[in-house]
């Protein structure tokens, strides 16, 4: 929203994506924070370590990619959390996006779909209806979900993957890049290839 400021932690390659989709929707980013950094990111100040009481009334994103990191960002982070939703996507009014999550450049999020919290859905990914996406997913570019597809907690859906309609995918699992799912996929799994083969397991 244009009147509210807002924060990123992360000031890096994501974070780049995250702060050029807030600025060009007109919202006031008044500050990144990522100790890797300094000086400033398309005019906005990198202030270097999370500050919780820097601007309190601001709200936040954790716009980091790696999905771990970014989880443990979100707990030590007091702001309250907005979404970023760019102009060019098309969410439908019948989908939900959680809290602190990050909808960018020409993505489709389709009717009956729940996006958890601090999910990505990258660019130009795609998620059809009635999905169920957890928390600190990220749907990486190009990905497509088709219906009714569930995806667990913290689990990476690699850049150009198609997963097949109805299938569950477990928590903190890695879908290798261009991978087609066409069963389910259990916790803790990283899968690849066409159709996508288990190469890992970690129990």
């Amino acid at each position: 929203k244009a009147m509210e400021k807002v924060i990123l932690q992360g000031g890096g390659e994501h974070a780049r994506v995250v702060l050029d989709a807030l600025l060009s929707m007109g919202v006031e980013v008044v500050g990144l924070f990522d100790p890797k950094y300094q000086g400033e990111l398309y005019g906005v100040p990198q202030r270097g370590e999370y500050d919780p009481i820097f601007e309190p009334d601001a709200l936040a994103i954790v716009a980091i990619g790696n999905n771990k990191t970014r989880k443990e960002a979100v707990l030590r982070t007091k702001h309250h959390f907005t979404t970023c939703i760019h102009k060019s996507a098309i969410v439908s009014k019948f989908a939900s996006v959680g809290e602190g999550s990050m909808v960018l450049h020409s993505t489709v999020i389709q009717p009956g779909t729940k996006l958890g919290k601090h999910v990505i859905v990258n660019t130009r990914a795609s998620v059809d209806h009635d999905c169920l996406i957890g928390d600190f997913v990220h749907i990486a570019p190009g990905a497509t979900l088709c219906g009714t597809v569930q995806v667990g907690e913290g689990t990476l859906i690699g850049a150009g993957a198609t997963v097949l309609p109805g299938i569950q995918i477990g928590k903190w699992c890695t879908i290798g890049a261009g991978a087609v799912v066409t069963r389910g996929v259990e916790d803790n799994t990283t899968v690849v290839g066409n159709p996508a083969m288990v190469i890992t397991t970690n129990k």
